[in-house]
């Protein structure tokens, strides 16, 4: 089955919305991208109105911006150390925007989306 981003068949208050029309393509939605630690792999999809976007399904280095000196490396991504969305993508290693990851240089967060942008951009922090 589809999945939908189409309003909800019920009310906050639990009644039920009576259904004006069917699910419609500009409706489809699209199940998480996940990505993880493991050599670079990406997917160019066709999205609406014929534009295109990249989705990362696994990336082993980051763009990893030193805030005091301001200079900007491509680092060798170790694992994931903490992430606010989903405890649990810790221990799968997957990565996403917030989420702490241990580099050569030391801890970094993720500041990209790399499951919509197919890029994998950090900052240091100290």
């Amino acid at each position: 089955m589809a999945i939908s981003q189409f309003k909800s068949k019920q009310s906050p208050s639990g009644s039920k919305y009576n259904s004006y029309r069917k699910k419609r393509k500009f409706e489809l939605g699209s199940s998480p991208t996940l990505t993880k630690i493991a050599p670079y792999k990406r997917k160019k999809l066709r999205v609406l109105g014929g534009n295109s976007k990249v989705r990362s399904l696994s990336a082993d280095y980051a763009i990893v911006i030193d805030p005091s000196t301001r200079k900007a490396s491509k680092v060798k991504i170790l694992n994931v150390v903490g992430n606010p969305a989903n405890r649990y993508f810790v221990r799968r290693n997957i990565i996403t925007k917030g989420c702490l990851i241990k580099t050569e240089k030391g801890d970094a967060r993720v500041t990209s989306r790399p499951g919509q942008e197919g890029t994998l951009n950090a900052v240091l922090v100290k």
